[in-house]
């Protein structure tokens, strides 16, 4: 037997001052004959659950009822845990930006005492910022939720979340469960402060890098000042972390940062994780997860419709599969409202997932037991037990189905109705009579929705039934077209009724008796075959397009599989002493150049007859800004710290094109915002795979430095940063070299704060990082040579050089190579100068050249643009085609891998329909690592398969427009080439 306690408290722990004070409700509540989902495994049938001070004393089959408890009886209604949103900011305001008189930007931090960036804001307690919002709460409750994990949105770091329980009738002691829930972090930049770093993602995950360092560092007692964000911080750490990645590609990045700084996030998503499925699955991250599902695109008009791009058509038609695809792959995640224009938009996008394919056990999951073991509140929320607080919600039936509703939402045993409890079931056929005429009455539906089916014979009346607070008005039309005739009939309906009778109003305008007398409840096929149009289309099956790597146009149904080929009787362009080797074999085995030779026997491999065609190396491009999400961090002169790898894109179309013009490596190079820019990614270029599978193994280290008018922001809008001038680009390097020396000198000490900015600039120093800088006229390269000399290491290479020509022997000695665009000239200022035969006069010179791209169109032409110096300069065609090749694997210290065709090195190799550098020619197969990436053939069939997926779903988006869907107007989505000079725009 339960033995219950009852304890009347006579005085609280702080008084009312706000008139009579009366005594807390002590009572019990017991709800009884009720199904109950105690969690989202275990149900009892014909449950009891007993509720005081809200929490649960008990649950069960049956418990002992403690005399005068309140009892409420559910009558077979259905009980489940409330809902918990664990990414919410309810009851915050919006953060306002923040104010800067000056047209300026802010580089220095504006608050004292705190970190040295304002974006870093651990120390912000959101209980200081929240008051409750009834309206808010309401919409809230009446999706089901009982608790949110709310927090200040502002900010890189954030500070710290609360756990607040939807209670209108409580105070703000009652409601606040935990008042320091989580920390929360995001990509985003403080509103509230104008300071410009960082201006891109990779400056972000830099600078979270840096922050995770510095608090170390302070917590070991080495700071001389106070900082009370990292003070914060460090008190925060044992908190869940929960971290806005809002996408797949900042999904990996977020969790990237987490592992290098020891921190394990829950990541809340962007809905898209299903676009690289394996890598997300492998951060072994715990996810919450949006369900903002993209409305159809209104694409009644063709010419409207070419206009969307075939991966935003995908997106809309796959997103809703999402849940269901992490669930398959045993990826743990919670469910959201965050990204929703209104709560009341959750329960419907829910039930896509479901219809989707995703079990409603894990939809329970993902909003009850999930959240809170995420919130280390397990056994308190998220299921119905002994001491947990009393959340609960009465639906009308089990909870996913398509005609439930909540009834009532229950929040620490507080009662919030949702909508009112009808336990009418007046569903069933009946034997209807009115004035002494018999008829055959079928009703089926919801009480929201019901639907009436009334015949005579084999005539059918029209019907239209509606039911509120218990009465029901059934209105009949004759069915007799030529007769107008409608008869009314109203009546109180009982609860589950045997009979219904009531007055019917004819259609001469007198009054009769009419009775209904239920001979059977509706059968299942009966519901099925009285399903309105609508109700039919939302239960049609709808054909998800498979998902593919990656999953945009052009992307492979399976990622490319390692083949050995043999390659018959091609001409080869070798790079190596051997030159050009006609009618020549070569064989590919376990991604790797096996043989060269003639007669060679392909065994296993797959036989390409190479006649009248040419093998190469694969096109390598020193200078691309392709397959990267962001270019320039512009926040500060030097930004050494950030790293292009952070910001791999391997959905890139350009990649495919690229791969198409048959380029099969590229450096990923940062901008020329700033003198000292970020470090490099040097990339094969795997369409399909992962950021982390597309970055050479054991990378040589590159950094961007730039020179000229981009880092004195000749061009830009403002010019407040340091330098302005020429003479101050100069400076910053002195400056920068001057001040590593330092820190290696404090390094040796072991006096030294971790600086991942100067680590790397000590790199350049000790030689273990090349530079690769952005340059035109010859005063800077003569300048920038003269600097390094005097710090005792060589510049790697002048990039996109156009001046290179005037200072070409004083370049062979320095020993820094070339890499040049082929005949650009004259579209700025500082390129005036620039003439088609400097790769002809740096070659000559001795300096090793290469010709480059900086533009996304160009690099799928770098076999033209090679031959362009055939003409201008007279450069043979072995070594024209060692500018793209082989010269700058050497550039980028990988000529051991890639660039000429030699047994060992990786088989990246292209196959040429004709002479490589024909403007006739065109890459029929693109292989890297004996993987193909591109074959002409297998082009024309995805061309093919990207137009049916086009057509099937237009046709999808038409249909869901029909069926009085909500969609969206098409915008054209314009592509971004990036370039030295494209600038983030980096605002939350």
């Amino acid at each position: 037997m339960l033995l219950v306690s009852v304890t009347i408290s006579a005085q609280d722990y702080f008084p009312k001052n706000d008139g009579v004070k009366s005594d807390k409700n002590t009572n019990y509540t017991v709800i009884k004959n009720a199904v109950i989902h105690t969690n989202p495994s275990t149900t009892l049938k014909n449950g009891m659950l007993l509720l005081k001070d809200g929490k649960i004393v008990s649950v069960g089959k049956s418990v002992n009822i403690p005399q005068n408890a309140v009892q409420v009886d559910a009558e077979g209604n259905h009980i489940y845990a409330s809902f918990i949103d664990a990414y919410s900011s309810f009851g915050i305001d919006k953060p306002k930006r923040g104010s800067n008189n000056s047209s300026q930007p802010q580089y220095d931090a504006s608050r004292e005492g705190y970190y040295w960036n304002d974006h870093i804001r651990p120390e912000t307690n959101a209980v200081e910022h929240f008051k409750y919002n009834t309206k808010d709460a309401k919409e809230l409750q009446d999706a089901g939720f009982g608790v949110v994990n709310t927090h200040v949105p502002d900010a890189i770091i954030r500070g710290t979340g609360m756990l607040v329980a939807l209670n209108d009738e409580g105070t703000q002691n009652d409601r606040l469960l935990v008042d320091k829930s989580a920390q929360f972090l995001s990509f985003d930049k403080s509103v509230t402060s104008r300071q410009s770093y960082p201006t891109s993602i990779m400056g972000a995950m830099a600078l979270l890098r840096q922050v995770y360092l510095d608090a170390q560092w302070y917590q070991n007692g080495n700071a001389t000042t106070k900082d009370l964000a990292l003070e914060a911080l460090n008190n925060n750490k044992n908190l869940p972390q929960i971290f806005l990645a809002e996408g797949y590609l900042n999904d990996l990045r977020a969790d990237k940062v987490g592992d290098e700084s020891g921190v394990n996030y829950i990541i809340v998503g962007g809905g898209d994780e299903y676009k690289s499925i394996e890598a997300i699955k492998n951060t072994n991250a715990k996810y919450i997860l949006p369900i903002n599902f993209k409305d159809a695109y209104d694409v009644e008009d063709p010419y409207l419709a070419g206009m969307v791009d075939l991966e935003s058509m995908k997106e809309w038609n796959q997103q809703p599969s999402n849940p269901k695809w992490l669930a398959e792959n045993n990826v743990m995640f919670a469910f959201t409202t965050h990204d929703l224009k209104s709560p009341k938009e959750f329960h419907k996008n829910l039930m896509m997932a479901i219809k989707r394919g995703l079990s409603k056990e894990k939809a329970l999951e993902a909003l009850t037991t999930i959240p809170a073991q995420m919130l280390g509140q397990s056994g308190k929320l998220g299921e119905l037990k002994q001491g947990a607080h009393a959340n609960f919600i009465i639906t009308s039936g089990e909870l996913f189905e398509e005609d439930t509703k909540i009834f009532e939402n229950w929040v620490q045993g507080q009662k919030h109705v949702v909508n009112k409890m009808q336990v009418n079931d007046i569903n069933g056929d009946y034997n209807l009579t009115i004035d002494n005429t018999s008829y055959k009455l079928t009703i089926s539906g919801t009480s929201e929705k019901p639907k009436a089916k009334v015949t005579t014979g084999d005539k059918k009346l029209g019907a239209k039934l509606t039911f509120a607070n218990d009465w029901m008005t059934l209105v009949l039309t004759s069915p007799d077209e030529n007769k107008k005739e409608y008869t009314r009939l109203i009546a109180s309906v009982p609860r589950n009724p045997n009979s219904i009778s009531g007055k019917a109003i004819l259609y001469n305008g007198s009054e009769a008796r009419f009775t209904a007398t239920k001979t059977a409840t509706t059968s299942q096929d009966e519901k099925e075959d009285d399903k309105d149009d609508e109700d039919d289309a939302k239960d049609e099956e709808f054909a998800v397009m498979p998902l593919t790597y990656p999953n945009t146009a052009y992307g492979f149904s399976e990622q490319p599989k390692q083949q050995d080929i043999l390659f018959k009787n091609v001409t080869v362009w070798t790079n190596e002493d051997q030159g050009i080797l006609e009618k020549t074999d070569v064989l590919i085995k376990d991604g790797k150049i096996a043989k060269i030779g003639n007669n060679l026997s392909a065994g296993r491999a797959i036989e390409v007859d190479g006649t009248g065609k040419h093998l190469t190396s694969g096109i390598i491009d020193e200078h691309s800004h392709i397959a990267g999400t962001a270019i320039n961090e512009a926040g500060h002169n030097s930004t050494a710290e950030v790293n292009m790898e952070d910001v791999v894109d391997p959905s890139d179309i350009d990649i495919y094109r690229n791969l198409a013009g048959g380029v099969t490596s590229i450096q990923l190079l940062h901008g020329s915002a700033n003198p000292i820019g970020g470090r490099s990614a040097i990339l094969k270029l795997k369409w399909g795979e992962t950021p982390d599978a597309m970055i050479y193994d054991n990378s040589p280290k590159f950094i961007k430095f730039a020179l000229g008018e981009n880092v004195k922001q000749s061009n830009w809008g403002s010019r407040s940063r340091f330098p302005q001038t020429r003479m101050g680009v100069e400076q910053v390097f002195i400056d920068y070299f001057t001040r590593a020396k330092q820190y290696e000198k404090d390094k040796a000490s072991g006096n030294y704060r971790k600086d991942l900015e100067m680590e790397t600039i000590l790199e350049i120093l000790n030689g273990e990082r090349f530079i690769s800088c952005h340059s035109y006229v010859q005063s800077e390269i003569n300048m920038l040579m003269k600097v390094a000399e005097q710090f005792d290491f060589n510049i790697n290479t002048f990039t996109h050089i156009l001046e290179g020509y005037k200072v070409a022997d004083k370049m062979a000695e320095h020993g820094v190579a070339g890499s040049t665009f082929s005949d650009w000239w004259a579209y700025k200022y500082e390129v005036n100068d620039a003439i088609p035969y400097n790769a002809s006069i740096m070659h000559n010179a001795g300096v090793l050249v290469a010709i480059n791209s900086d533009d996304g169109e160009m690099s799928r032409r770098l076999n033209q643009e090679a031959a362009k110096t055939v003409k201008y300069g007279g450069m043979s065609e072995e070594e024209a085609w060692k500018f793209v090749t082989l010269n700058p694997a050497k550039m980028l210290h990988i000529d051991d891998r890639v660039g000429s065709i030699k047994v060992g090195k990786d088989a990246d190799v292209v196959l040429w329909s004709g002479h490589p550098m024909s403007i006739y020619s065109k890459a029929e197969k693109t292989i890297i690592e004996g993987k193909v990436y591109f074959d002409i053939e297998e082009d024309k069939a995805l061309r093919k398969e990207n137009q049916r997926l086009r057509n099937v779903i237009t046709t999808q988006m038409l249909q869901a427009k029909n069926k009085g869907l909500k969609t969206q107007p098409v915008k054209k989505k314009e592509e971004q080439h990036m370039h030295c000079d494209t600038l983030e725009v980096f605002e939350d």
